[in-house]
């Protein structure tokens, strides 16, 4: 909203208040003020003159010698190239030593060898925006009304002298969407009285009712609405002060009566429009829904084609409006204009707001009703209205005005106590304080013998409906900077992560440290993308999205691989092969078909691998992704976690993965085995569907992991003796898993066997078919003592044997 301070003065004496000033304290009372705009673009020294003659010029086609008064008692001669300049014009004139926008400065020249003594000016060279000013007069030297003061400073001709506050509202103040809003507002900042404008009509023998019809059909969309009748108007520009205003407004000025409208529109924020009466089918109005492929041509000459939703204005026969956001070109005021049906009404705002939205459609008028208009202002505005257009176009206004109400709004009536209002604020304010604020702010109300304010809240203050709204007022009207300032007092408790969250955090370091990259994925997937690998989803059924995006994103993700495939896919087809990710997230599981309770979040943590770990260079090959990076990773996470002993790797053949390359990862704890996931490559198959390479995934439950892991660091001292190492090759049945070796080694060797690995695992025709080569590296020490080479013999046989005979092992000479 744009704020004139001129126009302001008009309803409030703020005379000694500087714009800044006015402004400080409005955004100190809660109204901010985003910038203060001079008209006065910097212009000094332009007057108004009257052109007396115009001739040509002797060495010059397009240039004419113009002999202007500007009330000097001596006529100046300037060299003007308009086109549109013409004898007995009043036009603004910058004389010798004038500046204007731009830093140009006026001085005595010769054109063509004629002087010139100033220069004829376009409202463009005076600064003035070209959009706001009707269309006749944005090409070509600006024309003033003819009875325009000869000499007259152009800044008070065209209220340039004048500055603008524009008001950043907050959607609850659209009270302020209006002159006379604003000016309650400086009133009670100030404690000043508001002057209303003049609604005076002339008594007439006719009767609105005997000319005009008005009925509303839609009463749950359009509570009241009221129209005047207005005989005889004539058509014509707006006197220069009320263009002035509209421009100041950011509003173009088109004819006295549309402007007439905007300016009342502007001054009481209650939109108004007025139809052609002769283009009003039976003088009959209804305020009603557009019928089923019903259309209508709007202002802007658009055709629209309305929806049975929308709130139209309608004559017997037709639409001639859309109620609250534009009217309809079959009933616009024209030049032929003679008789104007001038309407007030108050629309429900959600109405106009998805009309405007549905159409594209946007307009002062939708603006206002909205944010919900004051129900007080219907008939005064109307009023007003239909005052100044008596005065300005000749009309004849009848008496009375016709109407239908819905229902209608009283104003609000809000108590608070004066002991609340003080818990409140932390202030001490007095009786008579509030009082007073409440008597600035125009609310009526008194106080009874406990302390409880009753405040009848005038209707033009709709968002005041409790009594903290009061509390609010009272607030900003004694000042924000006024109330004391309490400190803040109590324990204080320092926050902390949760173990999950500290568990999450640590695996996030110790990934990204690794040289993985993690991602954040869509919670929503396709329903085909949840049937990919049943054994991480288990029973789990599909939830379906109420509205969503696609079919590709219209369920709850059941696990995190499919939306890592996804990514790993999109990355490959724009030739980045070498991928190493990893996302810590929820999926979302349910076992009921249709949900009556909210599904169960559960924490995961996928990993997916492809192409190469080890760029080939110079000086070594290149080493691929298999399934030992993936598994050393997840190794990685259990030893993080403190759980790496209770963890064990099974071969597993789970749908989706490789039947061969892939293990079950189980978490022994004292309840029983729990299946945290796998680890494991793809299936051929799905990697062909999906055009990859060999790929390695993971994907592993987070729950028992938070529940088991062990952040305690065991501290060893350092050995004092030496140790003895000892190394075996068996041959065994190769679907022996190389795991069971070592925890039999472990067994058999109890406390001595410090360390165990395999260091090398060989198959060939030497060995026969379905054997293989174990080789195991053993490390024994004695914490205390220095082991004999004759005991380390012994138990080192002893575990070569009880490998035999558990196995049915050879040892490989």
């Amino acid at each position: 909203m744009n704020v004139s301070y001129k126009w302001l003065n008009d309803y409030i004496d703020v005379s000694d208040l500087t714009a800044k000033e006015i402004a400080e304290q409005m955004t100190r009372g809660g109204i901010e003020i985003d910038v203060i705009e001079s008209r006065n673009k910097g212009v000094s020294g332009v007057v108004v003159g009257y052109v007396v003659s115009k001739e040509k010029h002797p060495d010059a086609d397009k240039l004419n010698v113009c002999q202007v008064d500007v009330g000097t008692g001596e006529n100046l001669q300037i060299v003007c190239g308009a086109r549109n300049v013409d004898a007995g014009q009043k036009v603004p004139v910058a004389t010798v030593g004038a500046k204007l926008p731009g830093d140009l400065n006026i001085k005595r020249a010769k054109l063509r060898g004629v002087e010139s003594q100033g220069m004829i000016c376009s409202a463009k060279e005076l600064g003035i925006n070209e959009k706001l000013l009707p269309k006749e007069q944005q090409e070509g030297i600006l024309v003033l009304p003819a009875d325009t003061p000869i000499g007259q400073p152009i800044g008070k001709t065209l209220a340039i002298d004048d500055e603008v506050l524009e008001l950043d509202l907050t959607p609850n103040r659209s009270d302020c969407l209006s002159m006379l809003g604003a000016a309650y507002e400086v009133a009670a900042l100030t404690g000043r009285e508001v002057k209303l404008p003049s609604t005076a009509i002339m008594d007439s023998p006719e009767v609105a009712s005997d000319y005009i019809k008005v009925s509303i059909e839609a009463k749950d969309l359009c509570s009241h609405y009221t129209a005047r009748y207005i005989r005889g108007v004539t058509i014509a520009p707006s006197p220069l002060w009320l263009a002035n205003r509209l421009m100041a407004a950011g509003i173009r000025p088109i004819n006295n009566v549309v402007d007439v409208t905007n300016y009342v529109m502007l001054e009481y924020g209650q939109p108004l429009h007025a139809f052609d009466a002769s283009k009003v089918a039976g003088g009959r109005i209804v305020v009603r829904l557009a019928q089923e492929g019903e259309t209508l041509t709007t202002l802007d000459d658009q055709e629209r084609k309305l929806e049975p939703q929308m709130l139209v204005i309608a004559d017997s026969e037709k639409a001639i409006a859309l109620a609250g956001v534009m009217g309809g070109a079959n009933s616009e005021v024209t030049a032929d204009t003679t008789d104007i049906i001038l309407e007030s009404a108050r629309f429900d705002g959600s109405t106009v707001r998805r009309t405007s939205r549905q159409l594209g459609l946007r307009s002062e008028s939708s603006a206002r009703f909205e944010k919900e208009v004051d129900p007080g202002r219907v008939i005064p505005a109307l009023d007003r209205a239909a005052s100044l257009l008596e005065q300005i176009s000749g009309g004849h206004v009848a008496e009375g005005f016709v109407e239908a109400v819905a229902s209608t709004i009283e104003p609000a009536v809000v108590q608070v106590t004066l002991n609340k209002i003080n818990t409140y604020l932390g202030t001490t304010l007095s009786k008579l304080e509030v009082e007073a604020i409440f008597t600035r702010l125009g609310f009526q109300g008194d106080i009874d013998a406990h302390g409880t304010f009753t405040i009848t809240v005038p209707t033009r203050r709709g968002d005041i409906t409790r009594d903290v709204d009061l509390i609010e007022e009272v607030a900003r009207l004694y000042g924000y900077d006024n109330i004391p300032t309490t400190p803040i007092e109590g324990s204080t408790t320092p926050g902390a992560l949760t173990k999950p969250q500290a568990i999450r955090r640590e695996l996030r370091k110790r990934l990204t440290d690794s040289g993985l990259n993690e991602v954040i994925s869509y919670s929503f997937t396709g329903p085909e993308r949840t049937a990919l690998f049943p054994a991480l989803t288990g029973d789990a059924r599909p939830i379906r999205l109420a509205m969503p995006m696609s079919e590709e994103r219209s369920v709850l993700r059941t696990s995190l691989l499919a939306q890592l495939l996804d990514m790993t896919v999109y990355n490959r087809n724009r030739k980045n092969d070498n991928i190493a990710v990893f996302e810590l997230g929820s999926v979302y599981h349910t076992e009921e078909e249709t949900l009556t309770r909210l599904p169960h979040e559960k924490h995961r943590f996928g990993l997916l691998l492809t192409g190469n770990a080890v760029s080939a260079s110079w000086n070594q090959k290149a080493v691929a992704y298999d399934f030992y990076h993936a598994k050393g990773i997840v190794e990685t996470i259990m030893q993080t976690l403190g759980v790496s002993g209770r963890v064990r790797y099974e071969a597993a053949a789970p749908e989706g993965f490789h039947p061969g390359r892939t293990a079950a990862v189980t978490l022994h704890t004292e309840a029983g085995a729990i299946t945290l996931g796998y680890v494991g490559q793809l299936h051929p198959q799905l990697q062909q569907q999906l055009d990859l390479s060999d790929t390695y995934a993971a994907e592993l439950e987070l729950a028992p992991l938070y529940e088991y892991a062990n952040d305690a660091i065991v501290y060893q001292t350092l050995p004092r003796y030496p140790a003895m190492e000892r190394d075996i090759a068996v041959v065994v049945d190769s679907a022996i898993e190389a795991g069971r070796l070592l925890e039999t080694a472990r067994e058999t060797a109890a406390g001595l066997l410090e360390s165990i690995r395999v260091f090398d695992v060989y198959t060939g025709e030497k060995l026969g078919a379905g054997k293989k080569s174990v080789a195991l590296s053993l490390v024994y020490r004695h914490a205390e003592r220095t082991l004999t080479d004759e005991e380390v013999t012994e138990l080192h046989g002893a575990v070569v044997t009880a490998i035999e005979q558990t196995f049915g092992a050879e040892l490989r000479k």
